[in-house]
């Protein structure tokens, strides 16, 4: 690999390396967990990255590659990857934008998403992202149609979970 192309791929993930944190939140309950994950994680894009043809953005190709990465480690394991415990990743909020009620629905529908399988999760996780379904779609290697009908029957069983 080429200096030129060391350098780009070292300022790509800096400057989306939060994506990656993201992904590993989503799919590991402690510390060492997410250090792994972030590390095969970041050795899979290396590994891939002369092959990044810039056909869609940077992030929208390192969403797949970490998703794809953290559902590939999860069905090797062949046990349930627990999500990060929310009390662990709770950010720090001024004391007068402080609202038990958003932090208790939060803490809800982080629940309810653990209850997802490792596929839904991902779409539920790019959704909150804010990336629109053609996003969604290229990401998971799925049709838009596809996408569309699998967060509108995630969102049923979300509904289902949140209120039963």
């Amino acid at each position: 690999m080429t200096k030129d192309l060391e350098h780009q791929f070292v300022s790509e993930l800096e400057n989306n390396q939060n994506i990656v944190h993201k992904v590993c939140s989503l799919y590991t309950n402690d510390r060492d967990s997410h250090k792994d994950l972030f590390q095969e994680i970041t050795i899979q894009l290396w590994r891939a990255y002369p092959k990044f043809r810039g056909e869609s953005k940077f992030s929208t190709w390192m969403y797949r590659v970490a998703l794809n990465t953290a559902i590939t480690l999860y069905r090797k394991s062949k046990k349930s990857i627990k999500t990060q415990d929310y009390e662990s990743v709770i950010y720090k909020i001024k004391a007068d934008e402080y609202d038990e009620t958003q932090e208790q629905h939060l803490k809800l529908m982080y629940n309810a998403v653990k209850e997802l399988g490792d596929i839904d999760k991902a779409l539920v996780f790019l959704y909150l992202e804010d990336k629109n379904y053609t996003e969604i779609a290229e990401t998971l290697g799925i049709s838009e149609v596809n996408a569309r009908v699998k967060m509108n029957r995630v969102k049923n069983k979300l509904r289902t979970i949140l209120n039963p």
